[in-house]
């Protein structure tokens, strides 16, 4: 038998599987607050191909370890699931690159979302020292961050807002450019606390429950713990997440695994 065919939506969770899967079997309809999450996105395939980063570079020489692209013909389902578990009136906000977000605008709608806009993360530096920049240009050279690109070099990233029904922000005054220090050296494609925390805050309330499908690192779960919602993870794979978040309850952090923690295999057996 399945392990998580015992399980019925836990709070405070890890679940490792497919996030369509895991949704569809797993959680009802109408019973999630919030969504946050990072899809590996097919275009960081097309980067990785072509060279442009060493951050996701898999060789002999690499560490690295990598994850299951999901691809763009499975965006409906993704999108028809997160729409289904909701309630009623809910954000959701997905994390991807300009190519990504393009597609997303257009089969958003189809899932019955409201598209808001782009919300764009600025990627900085962990240092923000006085760098004697004497033109914009210079202090922004001084202070973000370069990343993945062709030509232009990225230094941001993409964060569609989705709106199920209607629900208010908490805080109407928040620009819609979040400044953020890119995690070096962590997860491949890890976001930082300082990204989720606006997110969670303007668009949930204590007690709530967020759900991230694509949990990778765990920093979905470690903010949404640490403000007061319960939290749901879903991942092909947990090892990253689980040890995150139990490493913060060792060390008597509030973030780390609530009571609730269970970690099963959608694709294991148990006898």
């Amino acid at each position: 038998m399945n392990l998580l065919d015992l399980i019925e939506c836990p709070e405070d969770a890890i679940l490792e599987g497919d996030a369509v899967e895991v949704m569809r079997r797993h959680v009802p309809d109408r019973r999630v607050d919030l969504i946050v999450t990072d899809p590996a996105y097919e275009s960081l395939e097309k980067h990785r191909s072509k060279g442009t980063t060493t951050r996701l570079a898999q060789s002999a020489a690499s560490s690295n370890r990598w994850f299951p692209i999901f691809r763009n013909a499975r965006l409906p389902a993704l999108l028809a699931e997160m729409y289904r578990v909701l309630v009623d009136d809910a954000h959701a906000y997905i994390m991807c690159d300009e190519e990504t977000c393009a597609i997303l605008r257009r089969l958003a709608p189809e899932a019955g979302f409201t598209v808001w806009k782009s919300l764009i993360w600025v990627k900085t530096r962990r240092t923000t020292s006085e760098s004697g920049a004497a033109t914009p240009h210079e202090l922004a050279a001084a202070q973000v961050r370069i990343g993945m690109g062709y030509h232009w070099r990225n230094s941001t990233e993409r964060i569609l807002f989705l709106e199920k029904g209607k629900r208010p922000l908490a805080d109407l005054s928040r620009p819609d450019v979040i400044f953020a220090p890119r995690v070096d050296r962590g997860y491949p494609t890890e976001k930082p606390a300082e990204l989720v925390e606006p997110l969670i805050l303007n668009s949930s309330s204590p007690g709530e429950l967020v759900l991230d499908p694509f949990a990778g690192s765990g920093v979905v779960g470690e903010v949404a713990r640490r403000l007061d919602r319960h939290w749901l993870l879903v991942d092909v794979d947990t090892t990253t997440a689980s040890a995150r978040l139990t490493r913060n309850a060792d060390m008597g952090r509030p973030d780390g695994l609530g009571r609730g923690h269970r970690d099963a295999s959608l694709g294991g057996d148990s006898d």
